[in-house]
């Protein structure tokens, strides 16, 4: 009973915020109460806290098979969002500058129901830190890493909810498109006679980069030429996916800068270090063995 009080005031307050629900996606497994999607979230930080504590003097995980696995599952899912996004859209006659909520009748459930599964992906790709975790890879769970994975759970819940269609279909869309790539070549570097082929890691990085700023432009562009779309929405996941361009710059530029010189490394040897490369904190949502090259 007290849980269920409290489920009643956690949701009538979060009514409250934001205003009343979209109803074509009540019923919709996780979506009606939102307890699950904290808690989840809460016991994912749990996880990285508890399971870091447990491993610290256990050896390393292999975790070969699990990852080819879990990696094409991720790849598949991803492709299978990509394109049914762009046959539901197709289908509703979508508007690239700005599209409603209502407009396309039945496309716009096929629309939400595909975002639906964008948002459970979010929780499936809560495994990327535990993997993480259970190979004592505790370098790359940055800051930017355990930020993205929490907070797109949670927006995503909410995107759900109130804007499960409309204008919100573009950033899954391209970042479905990134995640086959991506994905893709973590499932490939688990394999140790596919990691010579893959030398295109950097430009996996920089098409996260454009993708947060097409992301960024095509939520602008509704907002300076307005089609009923809700405005406070626009302005949120434009200034969300600035922090996430801010920290991927940053990443950027450590990772990718031109190396110091023996000379300098020597003469300043306290501040020439350079940790882990590529994974240390890119594809924060990545999993893959390229940079351990002695991976059990």
């Amino acid at each position: 009973e007290h849980l269920k009080a409290f489920d009643h005031e956690v949701n009538a307050f979060v009514d409250y915020m934001f205003g009343p629900r979209d109803t074509r996606v009540r019923g919709w497994f996780l979506l009606d109460s939102y307890l699950p999607t904290f808690f989840l979230t809460g016991a994912y930080l749990l996880c990285i806290w508890l399971g870091n504590k447990f491993m610290k003097d256990r050896p390393p995980f292999s975790l070969r098979p699990h990852l080819i696995v879990y990696n094409l599952g991720i790849t598949l899912l991803s492709l299978y969002m990509l394109i049914e996004l762009i046959l539901a859209t197709w289908e509703g006659g979508y508007n690239l500058q700005c599209q409603n909520l209502h407009s396309a009748g039945e496309a716009d459930i096929r629309v939400a129901k595909v975002l639906w599964w964008y948002y459970f992906s979010k929780v499936i790709e809560f495994m990327d830190t535990i993997f993480f975790v259970l190979r004592k890879k505790s370098s790359q769970i940055t800051f930017l890493h355990v930020y993205h994975h929490a907070t797109m759970f949670n927006i995503w819940w909410c995107v759900l909810n109130w804007i499960p269609c409309g204008q919100s279909f573009f950033g899954p869309t391209l970042n479905s498109f990134i995640h086959v790539l991506m994905y893709s070549y973590y499932g490939l570097s688990v394999i140790p006679s596919m990691r010579k082929y893959l030398w295109w890691k950097k430009y996996l990085t920089q098409a996260q980069l454009i993708q947060f700023l097409l992301t960024i432009v095509h939520t602008l562009s509704a907002a300076v030429k307005p089609c009923g779309f809700p405005f406070g929405c626009l302005m949120f996941q434009s200034s969300y996916m600035a922090t996430l361009v801010i920290l991927f710059i940053n990443f950027y530029i450590k990772t990718y800068r031109k190396a110091p010189s023996r000379t300098a490394i020597k003469e300043t040897p306290g501040t020439a270090e350079v940790k882990n490369g590529f994974h240390k904190d890119c594809f924060a949502a990545a999993n893959g063995f390229l940079n351990n090259k002695k991976a059990q």
